[in-house]
């Protein structure tokens, strides 16, 4: 979340940069109930000190054998005053968390403004292919091959979860392993995580309260299940103080994903585009300020590494303003070719998200022993989600006879050169 001193000392400035992001946004209202908490501070601040005063007075009195009935109705008076003004702190308190709860984070500088249409593509790697045979769409092949299987998936679960059959599941399970431990051995604490969430958990990476509507509750228990394990690597280091030699720590975590996701599909999305469950190997950094940006780079790298040793082609882009996730204040997406499709699609989205969630989870570092504790940066990325990376392997690596080349770094997992 935002810091309120920051919005209170220059309202003008921060809007302006939130506005970038949704023109709607009007901090009018926060700057308001911030005033009107501060008066309400000062009123309770200036009874306790006559209250103070008062039973000092009504002490010296008793002392002295003197009357202090009239003193010690006035205190009372007092007493209940600063009782309800307590309460209305805590709900004006409650009003200016929810409202700043649902403002996004401040765009990095770097960042374009605008949305979609605004993003930047930053490079190209490697070439399309171009084969002298009709390239045909994954789930097509997929389904000849009886290797997915939406069908039997529906009629257990519902539309739009994928079942993996056969060389596929093997596929799938050797994307996984090769991911992990790839970015394990590249200084990566491995975690596998719970794959539900308190609402705490969720409010400090921000799916709540903003994006309710888009995870799926367990109501009975009030857990929420896992849309991105960066909602449960965010809160490993929660109201914690970390020493700055312990940073950057850097974790890479498993997870099976669920995600909502609401509203209608296009025929581009169908197949493994846009499921409600896939899988997932995130990586996630607890980093000091000045190093963060560093970081993200390291972050990307890393990404691109896995596109570049499954030999796919690829694109890296730089997210403009309106088209970031809440909590971002920079992200990089890499976006892997289909041409089944002719079209780029996203499998990494990495994102320096400065202090936004760090201050949600009172998630900080110290400089030295007895040094004032600051927040650290938090930075996540995908590394990678594996549904539309087996898209794109399926729909790559076609041989004109029907086969499918297996990735050479998979093949050992997989068991077999093609499918």
């Amino acid at each position: 979340m935002l810091d309120i001193r920051g919005i209170r000392e220059d309202r003008d400035a921060i809007e302006a940069r939130l506005r970038t992001r949704d023109p709607s946004i009007d901090l009018g209202d926060v700057v308001s109930l911030d005033e009107e908490r501060r008066q309400r501070i000062a009123e309770v601040e200036e009874l306790k000190a006559e209250r103070n005063r008062g039973s000092q007075e009504v002490g010296r009195r008793k002392q002295a054998g003197e009357e202090a009935g009239d003193l010690l109705a006035r205190l009372t008076e007092i007493s209940d005053r600063i009782s309800t003004l307590d309460g209305e702190l805590r709900a004006i308190e409650t009003k200016i968390e929810d409202r700043i709860g649902v403002l996004p984070n401040l765009p990095h500088e770097s960042v374009p403004v605008g949305g979609k249409e605004a993003n930047a593509i930053l490079k190209t790697v490697g070439e399309k292919p171009e084969p002298d045979f009709p390239i045909r769409h994954h789930l097509e092949l997929a389904e000849e091959k009886g290797i997915l299987d939406f069908p039997r998936a529906a009629a257990i679960a519902g539309a739009r979860f994928p079942m993996y059959v056969g060389a596929a599941a093997r596929l799938e399970m050797a994307l996984i392993q090769y991911m992990f431990f790839r970015h394990v051995d590249r200084g990566y604490v491995p975690i596998l995580p719970p794959f539900v969430a308190n609402a705490k958990s969720f409010y400090v990476s921000s799916q709540l309260p903003k994006f309710a509507e888009d995870v799926y509750h367990i109501e009975k228990d009030d857990l929420y299940l896992n849309p991105t394990a960066e909602s449960l690597l965010v809160n490993l280091h929660r109201d914690e103080i970390l020493p700055v030699e312990e940073l950057p720590k850097n974790y890479v975590a498993y997870t099976p994903c669920f995600r909502r996701e609401a509203g209608s599909y296009g025929e581009e999305e169908r197949g493994l585009i846009r499921v409600h469950q896939f899988n997932k190997v995130e990586m996630f950094k607890f980093a000091a300020p000045e190093s963060s940006y560093d970081e993200l780079e390291v972050l990307i790298a890393d990404a691109e590494g896995v596109l570049q040793a499954l030999d796919l082609h690829y694109r890296v882009v730089l997210l403009a303003t309106g088209d970031m996730a809440q909590q971002s204040s920079k992200t990089i997406d890499l976006e892997v070719y289909l041409p089944g499709q002719n079209r780029y699609y996203e499998v990494s989205s990495c994102s320096n998200c400065e202090a936004f969630q760090a201050r949600r989870g009172s998630i900080r570092y110290r400089l030295a022993p007895k040094a004032k504790p600051e927040f650290v940066h938090t930075l996540n990325g995908s590394g990678l989600a594996t549904s539309r990376l087996m898209a794109a392997i399926l729909e790559n690596n076609q041989m004109a006879d029907g086969r499918v080349r297996v990735p050479e770094v998979l093949r050992p997992m997989v068991g077999d050169e093609t499918i």
